[in-house]
């Protein structure tokens, strides 16, 4: 059992309990004098082997160290040391720089609400680390980025931590990698156990979503398996778009590279060839008067479909809409006819043969004849067909 004050190894007096789960506890320990000219702060992450702890949990743990041992970049915490006690229990504890500073995921819990300007930073920061991991030979993936994995330090730098879900991609092709990561961070392909690079630029896409929005991007809304973020936030387009990339679903879509997402977020937008912006559809407006044999003038779905106006009063409703073939409605015997021709095809020719500001403005023009026709066309024809009706029926008197 461990507990505060207690010495590890005779170099490590723990402090203080940081973290405690199922399968780990974290320490902040100190480093005795005997070791290190000065009192040293270090944490040291501790995992009792049995119980809930599998032989996975184990090999994860030691690859964590061996990793880490390998690594040497500013902004991840130095290793320091790898051991095992045997105290009834079996622990192994692995030892690493302390980093003064906070989690993001603390920030968020208190409150804070990040800006653009400073996400930028953030993402410059953590990209500048995947960079050097994913350039390794083998390269080294993170696979668990997220805020509280991310270390606000007191020097106001950016520092990456928790490996204790890497993987370094020495394995042969077509092998299959260990299935870790956090839901709502984590790329479907890195579920399926397929991790790559693009993963983790995935995962730095879903975090810096989360500090912009203060809302978990798992308890974001989705459609198509996309993060939908963008109504809650206000951003400048070209980082809207660069952060939709980063969060593209299939790993191809997303930057190549952590370099090249760099690159990318240093001008400001992405490149042309890269980001395909989400473009509102066309709306087709007819400004040119075609003429109702243009076959090129698209003619809107929504306006398809009969137009009481020209069939009621198809010798008045031609004028303003220019449709000059319905001058034929003047025309004895064939005048009926014209007049369920206009009925059927006077929206499209009515499209073609005349401008209209929009769509609402010809359904509003049309309407307003519709209503015409009603209320006069309706009692013209009436009287019409009744004198009609008189005129027949006298012929049999």
């Amino acid at each position: 059992m461990l507990e505060p004050e207690q010495i590890l190894q005779n170099r490590y007096q723990l402090k203080q309990k940081l973290g405690d789960n199922a399968v780990r506890q974290t320490w902040l320990a100190e480093e005795l004098a005997a070791y290190e000219p000065e009192c040293t702060q270090v944490v040291v992450k501790f995992l009792a082997f049995g119980g809930q702890v599998q032989w996975e949990d184990l090999k994860l743990f030691e690859r964590e160290a061996q990793i880490l041992k390998q690594l040497n970049h500013p902004r991840i915490p130095k290793y320091r040391d790898y051991f095992c006690i045997d105290d009834r229990s079996l622990w192994f504890g692995l030892v690493q720089k302390y980093i003064p500073g906070c989690s993001l995921k603390e920030q968020l819990a208190h409150g804070k609400r990040f800006t653009e300007r400073q996400v930028r930073k953030i993402a410059e920061s953590v990209l500048k680390i995947l960079i050097h991991l994913h350039e390794l030979n083998p390269s080294v993936l993170h696979r668990d980025i997220k805020p509280s994995n991310l270390i606000w330090g007191e020097d106001e730098q950016v520092y990456l931590v928790d490996f204790g879900a890497v993987q370094d991609r020495a394995a042969k092709e077509g092998a299959t990698f260990t299935v870790v990561g956090t839901y709502g961070y984590a790329p479907m392909e890195q579920f399926g156990g397929r991790a790559v690079p693009a993963s983790d630029l995935y995962a730095l896409g879903a975090t810096l979503i989360h500090l912009l929005t203060g809302t978990a991007p798992a308890d974001l809304p989705h459609s198509n398996l996309r993060i939908q973020f963008t109504d809650r936030v206000s951003l400048s387009p070209s980082f809207v778009s660069w952060l939709e990339k980063l969060i593209e679903p299939a790993p191809e879509q997303r930057f190549k590279s952590a370099r090249e997402a760099l690159d990318a977020l240093k001008v400001g937008m992405a490149k042309s060839e890269a980001i395909i912006p989400q473009l509102p559809p066309l709306v087709p407006l007819n400004n040119s008067g075609c003429g109702i044999s243009n076959a090129s003038e698209r003619v809107p779905d929504e306006i398809i479909g009969w137009n009481w106006g020209a069939f009621l009063l198809p010798w008045l409703w031609l004028f303003p809409n220019r449709v000059w073939i319905g001058l034929l409605c003047w025309v004895p015997n064939v005048g009926w006819l014209m007049g369920i021709v206009l009925g059927s095809k006077g929206n499209e020719w009515a499209w073609k043969s005349r401008r209209w500001r929009s769509i609402e403005h010809f359904k509003e023009h049309q309407r307003g004849w519709a209503i015409a026709g009603l209320l006069v066309g309706v009692p013209i024809s009436m009287v019409f067909w009744g004198y009609a009706l008189i005129y027949v029926i006298s012929l049999f008197q």
